[in-house]
């Protein structure tokens, strides 16, 4: 009974040895039928394999383009994209096999690739973008006059030195920042300007940051930008002035607290034209003096007036002003002018030195209802309304 023991053990030891051996030659045996030497034999993976796009040597690469790096056969470990020493930011997809560029390509740019991939390997890669036969940039931004100070209802009135056609892709790449955020919108007016309007009034003592990111960003047919613009935009007090054309009277508010009475004479209400408009206005300029010369009318007309007015604030684009008028007998008590609001004198100087482009004139009392493009009447609009002249859907 020992020995068929003793043979299932020698047996056993046997089947181990040929499955831990892995059948490499001088091992305890081979299987029957196994090729000598070569069943056990490791595979040496294959190199990474990295590709770029655009393709070495490329010229006339739109800006819009995307620079993409992929790996087969392995992971990336660093890509590095640069024009003129600047470089551009992408990311990593999750198995970090594939990276992509983020923002668009500067135009009449040359570019270099370099990538590298776990282990070693290496691609590199250069190319350059096309010229465009359209510039895009910024023309102006109003109000941002270096040093001047805001008022909370201010708008970020862009305008561009072409007509706009990719409007969805530009305003993608505007961007305003402020120190004390609110909700917001753009809404575009024409071809050639996009305007920012906040849900509610900026707060009071903050900068805001406007930057325009068009760099390479297509605005239309052969058309792109060529650089980005920042803007600083500094938000001052807020001066909010409320005025009651049936008491004749003007109430100037800053940041909360009262700061002055007016005694006012609004327009007479004879025709329309001479009837303030009733609404939130926005304060858009100044001048000391501003000549005024009735509209639609010429010399000799009845009604006709051609006069220097001093210390007048706009707050229309429909001839309205805050000024200067020596008709006291009628401030307080009676509507007279033409359609402005006219106050003392001497109140109407110390208003002209506090006031800030933006700030907020509330006028009530009259029969004709500000437009919300009359000016910067854009206050007018519902923000729901307004939200729906962005080009983004």
């Amino acid at each position: 009974m020992r020995t068929p023991m003793a043979g299932l053990a020698v047996a056993a030891a046997a089947v181990l040895v040929t499955s831990c051996s892995g059948g490499s030659a001088g091992s305890a045996g081979t299987a029957p039928g196994a090729e000598g030497g070569k069943a056990g034999a490791e595979t040496t993976p294959a190199a990474p394999v990295i590709k770029i796009s655009p393709a070495e040597g490329s010229a006339s690469v739109r800006p819009d383009k995307k620079v993409v790096v992929t790996a087969a056969n392995g992971e990336l470990e660093q890509v590095v994209v640069e024009s003129g020493g600047k470089p551009l930011e992408g990311t990593f997809d999750a198995s970090r096999t594939k990276w992509v560029s983020k923002a668009p390509l500067k135009p009449s740019s040359a570019y270099t690739v370099s990538a590298r991939a776990v282990g070693g390997t290496t691609a590199s890669s250069s190319f350059k973008t096309l010229k465009p036969k359209v510039e895009l940039a910024v023309a102006d931004v109003t109000p941002a006059v270096k040093g001047e100070k805001v008022g909370v209802g201010a708008p970020i009135i862009v305008t561009f030195n072409q007509p706009v056609t990719e409007k969805a892709s530009v305003e993608r790449a505007l961007e305003v920042e402020a120190e004390k955020p609110t909700q917001g919108a753009w809404r575009w007016i024409n071809d050639t300007t996009v305007i920012y309007r906040t849900a509610k009034f900026w707060k009071p003592h903050q900068k805001v940051t406007f930057t325009a990111r068009i760099n390479g960003v297509q605005g239309g047919r052969d058309m792109y930008g060529v650089e980005d613009f920042t803007k600083i935009i500094q938000i001052g007090a807020a001066q909010i002035s409320t005025v009651d054309t049936r008491k004749h009277k003007m109430i100037v508010k800053r940041d909360g607290k009262v700061v002055q009475t007016m005694l006012i004479s609004a327009g007479n209400a004879s025709t329309r034209e001479y009837t303030t408009t009733s609404g939130v206005h926005l304060t858009m300029g100044k001048s000391n003096p501003e000549r005024m010369i009735s509209p639609g009318r010429k010399k000799g007309d009845p009604g006709y007036y051609d006069v220097m007015i001093n210390h007048a604030v706009r707050f229309s684009n429909s001839g309205e002003y805050v000024h200067a008028k020596n008709n006291v007998w009628a401030q307080g008590r009676q509507n007279v002018s033409h359609g402005c609001v006219n106050s003392r004198p001497d109140q109407a100087k110390w208003f002209y030195n506090q006031v800030q482009r933006g700030d907020v004139i509330t006028i009530t009392g009259t029969t004709r209802k500000l437009e919300w493009n009359n000016g910067w009447g854009f206050w007018q609009m519902p923000f729901k309304q307004w939200k729906q002249g962005s080009a983004i859907k």
